[in-house]
């Protein structure tokens, strides 16, 4: 966190106004209020770095702030399941249970769960695991998934860094359901995921798609909904650049919005040492 106090007032008359000029279709001003924005509050509890690259303008960051995510969902974490799995149809935990049961994966000795959340995908393996450690960048969701005392251990940490840093066993599962939209580039994550596994290991995480007619080469950029898509080709790219074998790639919808399925993949895969 900055040590510079953000002029709160300056900040959400910036915010405000940007968001009105990109409701109202004028990309040039809005992406202007946004750089304000930014001037303001450099490290981006808002994401507008983000909505800037959503709106076709400037670089794609490599993932969106930390500031903005844990802003993001420690605001949304009280009613976060409700509007996930209600509202948005979001049933990616339980797909990744019935994707390890049919492939006959498991039973597990020690998962982690990246960007555990409220613990749905913790909640939805917990009879095929010994041992599960969480972790996730919001305090308040954290919170929330203790109360559910699937895990036995818990973080409050980013991804990245704490494959980084972590000290503790190697993993024989782990798990990343919807923290790919918030990273651009995936060498960190698959990387540290190698890590931190043990030979033989699965890996098995979901992601929202770009399709490669609309990518143009690239290999992901931030969609409509400030969230990062990736190509399938980038993903296979990079797991095998990183030691992991493909053991399957599923077309799924990972969520609703807008009344719009969002089309993505299941990922599964194995550490190969």
């Amino acid at each position: 966190m900055s040590k510079k106090k953000i002029d709160e007032e300056a900040l959400a008359e910036a915010y405000n106004r940007a968001l009105a000029l990109e409701k109202a279709g004028d990309i040039d001003a809005a992406v202007d209020a946004y750089q304000e924005v930014l001037a303001i509050d450099p490290d981006d509890h808002g994401g507008a770095a983000v909505r800037i690259a959503s709106m076709g303008r400037g670089e794609t960051p490599v993932r969106a702030p930390d500031a903005y995510v844990e802003t993001l969902f420690d605001q949304h974490a009280e009613v976060f399941e409700d509007v996930l799995v209600e509202q948005l149809g979001y049933h990616v935990p339980m797909l990744v249970r019935q994707r390890l049961q049919d492939l006959k994966l498991g039973p597990f000795k020690r998962m982690l769960d990246l960007g555990c959340g409220t613990g749905l995908t913790g909640s939805a393996l917990n009879d095929l695991c010994e041992e599960m450690v969480g972790i996730d960048i919001s305090e308040n969701m954290v919170v929330i998934a203790d109360e559910k005392e699937v895990y036995e251990t818990l973080f409050v940490a980013e991804v990245e860094d704490f494959l980084d840093d972590n000290e503790e066993d190697p993993f024989d599962l782990i798990t990343a359901t919807d923290v790919l939209p918030y990273l651009g580039a995936l060498e960190p994550l698959f990387f540290g995921a190698a890590e931190n596994m043990n030979p033989g290991g699965i890996f098995i995480f979901s992601s929202e798609t770009l399709p490669e007619k609309l990518a143009d080469g690239r290999p992901y950029m931030v969609g409509p909904h400030q969230r990062f898509i990736h190509t399938e080709t980038y993903i296979r790219e990079r797991l095998a650049a990183t030691g992991f074998e493909l053991i399957e790639i599923l077309e799924i919808n990972v969520r609703m919005q807008e009344g719009q399925p969002s089309p993505g993949h299941l990922v599964t895969a194995r550490y190969t040492g």
